[in-house]
């Protein structure tokens, strides 16, 4: 027999009985793919003497393919969506085989933290252990889930009782939707029964960045994944000066992450951006003004309406030149501009994408297709209330996933839900907003004096949750629908603006009718705010529906 010897050097001493011993050692081959043989000498202990070959043979198990040929259900994408739209699944049909494609080498995970709790961590080994303290003390993973929750892709087929597995480091390229199949960036191929599309997005860069050459493109970060977060705290801690270029929630809150961490560490942080404030796109322009100054005051040199006219890289610096001639001299540069809907499987599965939003365009039920369905940031659905919008927040992601999971198994249910979003500038200020909150569009803003408790940190010690209101219920607010109903009183005197804007509500309208709202450091009200845009109802008095969040509570 012609085949390839493996010596297994493990040596077993067998005694007969009449106490004669002998000594075994194995050498193992394999004939072909079905049969693995062994080959046994042996030899007498006692009279030190060779005995002979013993060989044995036995059929080999079929090796199962690293890939499953078939997955009843294929979540392309490896985010919250995708991970919400699973657990959905497997509490519908506790049978179900869910295979998850994800193009990166780490199994599901929350995004929010990687731009705020994990940057106050005092763990030194926070990149590797990716755990955090919230802002209640407790500590958690960024990950929804530990290795052991999953099961292994090769053993998916198999598995009793089904179960979940990820497929990493693997980027689906191609979509025979007529098929039902994908084509994976090696060649691989799977078919499968449903579908989600859940891809996210990509971050957008600067064009003059684009251009600027490879020493500036290598000294920039375009944050998104774990591997950004662990490659800019690295860079926070080797250089002396890095630049944010950006003003909305991402470039605000690694601003403030950094610029608390820059005295201990001798870093400049230089934040820029074309707006007058920060996050000016989203907070009318007194708040954003206000904002910026918080920002300021944790180390940041905030620089207002700068428009980037060129980058380069002259004397070991990244030099960032504004339109009116400013220029900053950095050794990093932050791109925080944008998110774009990642459409790539758009052409080979023939699915369409939103000219004006982006993103693939489906249907209440989340549906592009009879057996596709996409969630996420990916998603352009219809709002009965608001029109056709795509949102980018992770309670989206959780609340789109979790019902295109329903719909796969069978709920056809369609999508109402009004999903808010939240950011924290440190454990001392944060908000919360839910529908369009556009600063072009006009805002009423009802504020009052803060407590101790009206702070991120304070929240999340009374809730023991760091990841806030994201799954409140139409249910939760039907007990306020009366007092919302009834608060239309006359109208009061505008609310005072304040210096310092320690809580309140402010209310975005369109054609009078609320159709925005932000809960400035007023936290555990969402289910209100989301019944008032429910309504779509005029109020002539926006303080006495201000007054439904009791801001004016100690």
């Amino acid at each position: 027999v012609s085949c390839q010897l493996v010596p297994v050097h493990l040596w077993n001493v067998v005694e007969l009985n009449d106490h004669t011993s002998f000594k075994r050692s194995h050498l193992i081959c394999c004939v072909d793919e079905s049969v693995k043989c062994v080959i046994s000498v042996v030899i007498n202990v006692d009279a030190k003497k060779f005995v002979g070959i013993l060989l044995t043979m036995s059929p080999v198990e079929p090796a199962l393919p690293e890939v499953p040929e078939h997955a009843p259900y294929l979540l392309i994408g490896g985010g919250t969506a995708s991970f919400a739209a699973a657990r959905s699944i497997r509490a519908r049909d506790p049978g179900a085989r869910v295979l998850i494609v994800t193009d990166e080498a780490d199994l599901p995970y929350m995004r929010p933290p990687l731009s705020k709790e994990l940057w106050f961590s005092d763990d030194p080994s926070v990149t590797e252990t990716l755990r955090f303290k919230q802002w209640n003390g407790k500590e958690r993973s960024i990950y929804f889930q530990p290795p052991s929750f999953y099961v292994s892709p090769r053993e998916l087929q198999t598995v009793e009782n089904g179960g979940v597995a990820v497929l990493m480091d693997r980027k689906v390229t191609h979509m025979d939707v007529r098929g039902s199949k994908v084509k994976l960036s090696d060649g691989t191929e799977i078919s499968y029964d449903k579908c989600l599309i859940a891809t996210g997005g990509v971050p957008r860069n600067l064009q003059v960045i684009e251009r600027a050459g490879e020493e500036v493109k290598k000294r920039t970060t375009l944050f998104r994944k774990i591997e950004d977060f662990r490659a800019l705290e690295k860079v926070s801690r080797e250089l002396k000066s890095i630049t944010i270029i950006g003003g909305g929630f991402l470039g605000s809150e690694l601003a403030c992450a950094l610029g608390r961490r820059s005295a201990d560490l001798g870093l400049e942080v230089v934040q820029m951006f074309p707006e007058k404030g920060n996050m000016g796109k989203v907070l009318p322009e007194y708040l954003s003004n206000w904002t910026t100054e918080k920002v300021k005051k944790e180390g940041v040199t905030v620089l207002t309406d700068a428009v980037v006219k060129n980058v380069s890289y002259k004397d070991g610096k990244v030099q960032i030149r504004m339109k009116d001639g400013r220029v900053v001299k950095t050794d990093h540069v932050v791109a925080a501009v944008g998110l774009e809907p990642n459409v790539e499987l758009a052409r080979s599965a023939g699915l369409e994408v939103d000219s004006d939003f982006g993103g693939y365009r489906v249907n209440a039920e989340l549906q592009a297709r009879a057996n596709i369905w996409v969630a996420g940031d990916a998603a352009c659905f219809y709002d009965i209330k608001l029109g056709r919008r795509r949102v980018e927040h992770h309670d989206h992601a959780v609340v789109s996933g979790r019902l295109a999971g329903e719909n796969m198994t069978g709920a056809d249910k369609p999508y109402w839900h009004q999903s808010m979003f939240w950011s924290d500038l440190g454990p001392d200020v944060g908000y919360e907003a839910i529908g369009i909150v556009d600063s072009n569009l006009p805002t009423v803003g009802v504020f009052t004096k803060a407590t101790a408790k009206d702070t991120p940190r304070a929240v999340t010690e009374l809730s023991g949750t760091g990841i806030r209101s994201e799954s409140e219920t139409e249910a939760v607010a039907g007990a306020v629908a009366g007092a919302v109903a009834g608060a239309a009183g006359a109208p009061a005197p505008p609310p005072q603006q304040k210096e310092d804007y320690g809580k309140g509500v402010i209310f975005y309208l369109r054609d009078k009718v609320v159709v925005g709202i932000v809960l400035w450091n007023v936290f555990n009200r969402m289910p209100i705010a989301r019944k008032i845009i429910k309504d779509g109802e005029e109020h002539a008095d926006l303080n006495e529906v201000a007054k439904l969040f009791n801001i004016h509570d100690d």
